[in-house]
């Protein structure tokens, strides 16, 4: 773990298991290392990169303060397939907000991933291992040869248990002077319900 967090601190990419399949692992807050990502995958520029950290902490120090509504959220759903949508810190790489001026993090269910969010000291790009537009993998075999070539590391923890990619909540829409809203931008693994009822046990 420590070769690959300096793998990382250097500007490298390492393929990394999560919770659900194989990602690819790089510093958002170094550009060059955000755009070896871009021209690995074939990904479009336009398209913001998620980010997985070590735990709730990590979150705070580096990308910023949860609100009460994504606080509320991570505790229940934290480590887990909740991607919560905040306002991006002006340190990170515009790469990986792709100009929207947003981040989603997560906490993974994968020691391996949060080890490397740990050893690294930082939160880390997480994009799916494969060229973009084709199936995520789910077992470091799959991994296509063009992408092996352009990463400088391998994680290998043997297959992972695949599944519904993480759930994408939006926490930083105001709805007025006094609150903000929870808006779905994409659904996955935890359900709209589960976060419904969340969020009304603390009303």
């Amino acid at each position: 773990m420590a070769r690959a967090a300096a793998v990382i601190r250097a500007g490298g990419l390492v393929a990394f298991p999560t919770d659900t399949m194989y990602g690819l692992a790089a510093d958002p807050f170094n550009p060059s290392a955000v755009r070896r990502i871009v021209v690995a995958k074939g990904r479009p520029s336009d398209r913001a990169m998620p980010l997985v950290a070590a735990d709730m902490a990590q979150v705070a120090e580096q990308i910023g303060p949860l609100t009460p509504l994504a606080r509320r959220l991570a505790d229940r759903f934290w480590p887990g397939p909740l991607t919560i949508i905040m306002p991006a810190p002006l340190a990170i790489a515009a790469g990986v907000s792709a100009g929207t001026g947003r981040v989603g993090v997560r906490v993974p269910a994968h020691a391996v991933a949060r080890d490397l969010s740990r050893s690294s000291a930082s939160v880390l790009v997480a994009t799916s291992a494969n060229p973009s537009g084709q199936a995520a993998p789910t077992d470091p075999d799959d991994i296509a040869a063009p992408l092996v070539a352009a990463i400088d590391m391998l994680i290998d923890s043997g297959p992972t248990p695949g599944g519904p990619p993480s759930t994408i909540i939006d926490v930083t829409t105001i709805v007025d002077a006094t609150g903000a809203a929870v808006q779905l931008v994409r659904a996955g693994a935890i359900s709209w319900e589960d976060i419904d009822a969340c969020l009304r046990d603390h009303r």
